[in-house]
């Protein structure tokens, strides 16, 4: 059956490339310019002429026969007059005397405070246990968990890279298979098989592929709609035709505009190069919550930690729709 989606017909372009990911170019970064000087304010008064009023004058005088901080018409306070006293006996040497004694007894007891202390068991926490069975909680464990799950996908001249989303069907981005009717799935364990396309999404830039995939693992889709700024995540498919490379990095935004894309996109600075677009963003927790897709770039430098991804809540809902209609 031929695919009435006119993005999938017409010649492959490129040859011998990884596909994407798109790209979107911006201008060379200005580096801002530098706050001006404050004004330096002078306060020397000319000594000839006539002198500018000064914005620093000194204080009235007080009113002769009142005090600074009595109520005005009370006289000032005459000073205290000293009383013959004996002199005061010198107690620098019994202070002395008394510090070292009281030293002395401190001493020992805080010697034997910090020598109990030093000989007390020491405690240190135990290192979290990371159960393969229930979860993850590394880049390494989550990498284990996704790379099962991600093909390679060559459509003809192009290449780029997809996930295993159940039985028999493989998400990629569309404009890695525009032009192909049938690709070619490189499968985790080396092995290939032959997919067919069965439609794309121009806009949100989302293709389904079908094919009998022999029971390799279908990834597990999480929700990109509980993502934050700062998680971990890794990014896993075959940039330049290299299979199964995982980069890391973390969620930099989560509703990113980008390009002609309908609704927001999940920025990352994990390594996304060609090769990688229709690869899964994946969390520690092993669950993709993004479809790697396109890369912000200066000028014609390449990836320079500016990644976009469509969050899988919107890819996983696209996939469910072309799946329908097929």
């Amino acid at each position: 059956m031929q695919n009435p989606d006119p993005l999938l017909h017409g010649s492959p372009v490129g040859l011998g490339r990884p596909a994407g990911p798109r790209h979107f170019v911006v201008g060379e970064p200005v580096a801002p310019a530098p706050p001006a000087p404050e004004p330096v304010r002078s306060l020397l008064v000319p000594t000839t002429g006539s002198a500018a009023p000064s914005a620093f004058r000194p204080a009235a005088p007080p009113a002769p026969g009142r005090a600074f901080g009595l109520p005005a018409g009370l006289p000032a306070p005459e000073p205290e007059t000293p009383h013959d006293a004996p002199p005061r006996r010198p107690r620098v040497l019994l202070t002395l005397a008394t510090a070292l004694a009281l030293g002395a007894l401190l001493g020992s007891a805080t010697t034997g405070l910090v020598t109990g202390l030093s000989l007390a068991p020491e405690e240190i926490a135990a290192p979290a246990v990371v159960d393969q069975g229930t979860g993850t909680t590394t880049t390494a464990s989550a990498a284990q968990r996704a790379l099962p799950s991600v093909v390679q996908v060559r459509a003809g001249a192009r290449g780029g890279s997809g996930v295993i989303i159940d039985a028999n069907h493989v998400v990629t981005n569309g404009h890695v298979v525009v032009g192909s009717e049938t690709v070619e799935l490189l499968l985790d364990d080396g092995s290939s098989v032959t997919g067919r396309v069965l439609g794309a999404d121009q806009r949100n830039d989302i293709a389904v592929v079908e094919a009998d995939l022999g029971g390799a693992r279908a990834a597990a889709l999480g929700r990109s709609a509980g993502l934050q700024i700062g998680q971990p995540v890794i990014a896993v498919g075959s940039p330049l035709g290299l299979t199964g490379s995982v980069t890391a990095g973390v969620v930099s935004a989560v509703d990113r505009s980008s390009g002609s894309y309908p609704g927001p996109m999940i920025q990352t600075d994990a390594s996304i190069n060609q090769g990688n677009s229709g690869g899964p963003l994946v969390d520690l927790s092993g669950q993709v919550v993004g479809i790697n897709t396109a890369i912000a770039t200066v000028g014609s430098s390449g990836n320079i930690g500016i990644g976009f991804a469509v969050p899988i809540d919107r890819a996983a809902d696209v996939a469910e729709r072309i799946i329908a209609g097929a």
